[in-house]
């Protein structure tokens, strides 16, 4: 787990060094340092990014939660053909 979080916490540090000067003039203070490009037009932006990681991670956990515990008894279920693999 400690690896994990490592690796995690360096590839974050890594994208701040990777902005190039031009990108961060455009950004505004919460973003510099981490993406390239034109910032925010507008604040819908920042809700339609969020709305979607919502979904992301949502659909994320139900996969792996139907995947690993499928509702399904039966042992010919093809959910099974997953899970035996």
């Amino acid at each position: 787990m400690k690896t994990f979080l490592l690796t995690i916490f360096a590839s974050l540090l890594s994208l701040a060094a990777n902005a190039c000067p031009a990108c961060e003039k455009q950004q505004p203070k919460v973003l510099q340092g981490i993406s390239h490009g034109a910032g925010p037009q507008s604040n819908w932006d920042y809700v339609l990014v969020w709305a979607t990681v919502i979904l992301v991670v949502l659909c994320f956990f139900f996969s792996i939660k139907w995947l690993t515990r499928p509702g399904e008894k039966s042992k010919d279920h093809i959910k099974r053909t997953v899970l035996d693999f």
